[in-house]
């Protein structure tokens, strides 16, 4: 059964690697928002960099719970 205090720490989680990715796309020179979608929309691993391993630690996160996140963080702030 889910708690509160699971779900706040998996949300806690997906910011941390999202941060990561988007640093990691800006350090590199990419437009990180649209790499970023472009890797949600497609699951092609190749919009994302490998520096500061970004690209495992997105990877590892289910697509459908990382929208499901972003939505959530956009509608309910």
């Amino acid at each position: 059964m889910k708690t509160k205090q699971f779900d706040d720490i998996k949300d806690q989680c997906i910011n941390e690697v999202l941060e990561v990715a988007y640093n990691a796309l800006k350090e590199k020179g990419y437009n990180a928002i649209g790499q970023l979608a472009g890797f949600i929309f497609s699951d092609d691993p190749s919009y994302l960099t490998s520096h500061n391993n970004a690209r495992a630690m997105l990877k590892a996160v289910d697509r459908d719970e990382l929208l499901e996140h972003i939505l959530r963080y956009y509608f309910e702030g």
